[in-house]
């Protein structure tokens, strides 16, 4: 854990302990080195932002697993029952080999563990009550550690929440439709912006036709042109830049693949932020940080138990969101878990609150990847004790996007004012 100390004693209100999502994202980074860019001067000064680690990320015993086995992973789109089988057994291998070397934690990487550490790092800094800012999966913590210890909390605000009540069909339609409004979205502001890439075509056109190459195996990585991308890698870093949403990055991105010919790749830069893969020049390592899944996998029960069933959920998967094929990530996610053991240490439940304050919870109206549905889901779950507050736009990051979801989080933290019900932003 890491510890940036208010920045005006004075002022100072307490401790806010901080998880930026992932799950896998450091929790430490973010306290030392993203913090001073993320948060408003006025909460750096109020407030020691406390990162931590959760168990099997970062410096925490992290998971860790075979890189070439990693490599090896199958196809999330098997096309038959044995496809199907041999995705199930590469995940229990995969599983195994990543048990052997990250030891006992593996098999309590999930979120309810965690949250028992949250308690005891409340305990160890010496505080009777703390606050807590959870982004994306780091919203689970803080929802889990509301109804474990609410008691405990003196404020809580949670960005692009996820809503750990869904089904197998509804985590993975509702994301789906998540990634197709986003689509719509990056159609409608191109259609609008002179400046994109792709403006005064049809883009949806493009893109359809840019998919469509790509199942032919006839585009290619314009970094690596010797290797042929997938629609689900070329999605992929569709839905990635919509997080931003960068989608003067996107359109560029398929402008040039809609440019190749036959064979040929050009080169094309992309952020450092996500590559769509490791680049060549790293050399390879016998173990790989590979914390999502341990993690994943013991908090949901997903487990499609053959093909005929995987098939009808990818099939419901399109249907919700037919130009981004489904959902490219959440959609892996759910692939790697097949085959694992039914047992789930943290199923899907609905979210019982009963002694915590108030509770802020923001959401992107256009969030790419988590669907407005799920906030107002847990604020019905919660009603009680949480205040929806919409940013109507788009993106998944919520706190930064103007005045008024920055100021409804920093009153809130620094003096617990909550935005009236039915605000937005």
């Amino acid at each position: 854990m890491a510890r940036r100390r208010a920045a005006d004693p004075d002022r100072r209100v307490g401790v806010l302990l901080v998880n930026p999502g992932g799950p896998g994202d450091p929790g430490v980074d973010f306290a030392v080195r993203r913090a001073p860019s993320h948060f408003s001067a006025d909460t750096l000064a109020k407030f020691d932002i406390v990162g931590f680690d959760p168990r099997g990320v970062g410096g925490s015993r992290p998971v860790m697993c075979s890189a070439e086995l990693l490599a090896q992973r199958p196809s999330p789109y098997p096309r038959n029952q044995a496809e199907f089988d041999r995705l199930a057994q590469y995940n229990r291998v995969l599983r195994e080999d990543c048990r052997r070397h990250t030891g006992p934690v593996f098999d309590h990487a999930d979120t309810l563990s965690v949250v028992r550490d949250m308690d005891a790092l409340r305990q160890a800094l010496g505080e009777r009550k703390i606050s807590y800012f959870g982004h994306s999966y780091g919203t689970l913590i803080g929802q889990q550690y509301a109804e474990e210890y609410g008691d405990r909390i003196r404020a809580m605000a949670l960005t692009a929440n996820v809503d750990h009540s869904l089904g197998t069909r509804e985590f993975l339609t509702s994301s789906a439709m998540a990634a197709e409004d986003s689509f719509e979205q990056f159609v409608r502001w191109c259609e609008a912006t002179s400046t994109c890439a792709l403006h005064g075509r049809d883009v949806t056109a493009v893109w359809d036709g840019v998919l469509a190459r790509a199942d032919r195996g006839e585009l290619y990585d314009p970094e690596r042109p010797e290797r042929a991308l997938t629609a689900h890698e070329i999605s992929l870093y569709a839905f990635k830049a919509f997080y931003g949403p960068d989608r003067d990055e996107a359109a560029a991105f398929v402008a040039q693949l809609d440019s190749q010919r036959p064979g040929e790749g050009r080169q094309h830069r992309r952020s450092d932020r996500e590559p769509l893969r490791p680049s060549p020049s790293q050399p390879p390592q016998p173990t790989e940080a590979a914390p999502f899944h341990a993690v994943f996998c013991q908090d949901w029960r997903l487990r499609p138990k053959n093909y005929r069933e995987y098939a009808a959920l990818t099939q419901a998967e399109l249907r919700a969101a037919p130009h981004m094929r489904g959902t490219p990530r959440v959609h892996a996610a759910v692939a790697g878990c097949v085959g694992w053991p039914d047992e789930v240490n943290n199923p899907q439940h609905r979210l019982r609150i009963t002694e915590a304050p108030k509770i802020l919870l923001l959401h992107a109206r256009h969030d790419p990847a988590n669907h407005f549905s799920w906030p107002a889901n847990v604020h019905r779950q919660t009603r009680g004790t949480t205040v929806l507050l919409p940013y109507e736009g788009a993106g998944h990051s919520v706190y930064g996007r103007n005045d008024c979801t920055r100021d409804a989080v920093d009153d809130y933290l620094a003096e617990l004012d909550l935005p009236p019900s039915g605000s937005h932003c």
